[in-house]
Formats: C-alpha cells, structure tokens, sequence
C-alpha cells in the first residue's frame, strides 16, 4: 500500500431517506437484460435527502474528502444535475445530536437522453467533514441540489463514490 489518495464505494443499499423531506425508499429497477438497479429516487421538484455512514481507516488524513455520485434518470430529458453533500464525525462517548458541515457540491451533469444511461458526476468540491477525528463514525447526508439542477426526470441515485487522502500505509 502506498499513502495518497483513496476511493471507497457506498451504494444507494447502504443509504437511507431522511425522515423529513426524504427521497424515495430504495427501489429496485428490472432493466430488460443483465444488471437491476438498486437506487433512491430523487424528486425534480424539491431536494430531497439520504444519509449514510462511514467509519473511515485510521489512515485517513482527516482532511477534507470529495465525492463522486453515480445515477441515472427515468426519462428522456437531458437536463442537469448538481449533487450536494455534507457532513459530520461522532466520536467515542459523544453526542451524536449534532448538526451537518458545510455543504460541497458537484457541478451540473447533464443526463444522456436515454432513459437509465449511468451518469458520472465529475468529482465534487473539498467537503470538510465537521468535528473530523480519528475513530469516528461520520455522517453523511446527500441530495439532489433542486435549485442548481435542470432537469424534469426523477434522478435516480445508484451510488456514491468518496475520495480521501491517507498519511499512514496501514491502519496499526
């Protein structure tokens, strides 16, 4: 292993909607032929949210991240999307009551005009996580920026990908 910068997957299975103003539950999409979709539903109309959690490696830097949705639309418009993320740590013995960081946002995608094409967002902007540390859980919450985005369709969020930077080989 080398330090520098690292990839993780967290799939749409992993997420959940928020309570309040929540997108869809997960849902899964049969195409004709080969892979299901297993995704959230974002609505076109309103930003809607999930959350997550990651307990990052000791390796992490503790620095800020990025991220990298992956999605699709139901339909054919080729409107744009711009994702929003934020988040923040709960350490040992601390209250996990606690309010998101400031949020990062990707720029806008514009979707392909086939219905359930996969759109990669290009990488977001440094996200800092709030209160990040060592041995924490972090909280993630993600969504569908209604206000930036173009387009008409429900934007199907299959996955995201984080990127962040480590400072040790190994976790010992």
């Amino acid at each position: 292993e080398q330090v520098g910068k690292k990839t993780m997957w967290v799939p749409a299975a992993a997420m959940y909607p928020n309570t309040t103003n929540g997108c869809s539950a997960l849902t899964q999409v049969e195409l004709s032929n080969g892979p299901e979709l297993k995704v959230l539903d974002f609505a076109a109309a309103a930003d809607d949210f999930a959350q997550f959690t990651v307990a990052f490696p000791k390796s992490w830097n503790e620095g800020t991240i990025t991220f990298q949705p992956y999605w699709t639309v139901t339909g054919t418009n080729t409107g744009t999307v711009v994702w929003g993320m934020r988040a923040v740590a709960c350490a040992d013995n601390a209250t996990q009551n606690v309010t998101f960081g400031n949020i990062a946002l990707t720029a806008a995608k514009a979707h392909s005009g086939t219905s359930n094409d996969i759109n990669v967002s290009a990488e977001s902007a440094a996200l800092t996580i709030k209160a990040a540390a060592v041995d924490t859980l972090t909280y993630f919450e993600i969504f569908n920026d209604t206000s930036a985005s173009g387009q008409s369709g429900v934007a199907r969020l299959t996955g995201v990908k984080i990127l962040y930077t480590t400072d040790a080989v190994n976790d010992a």
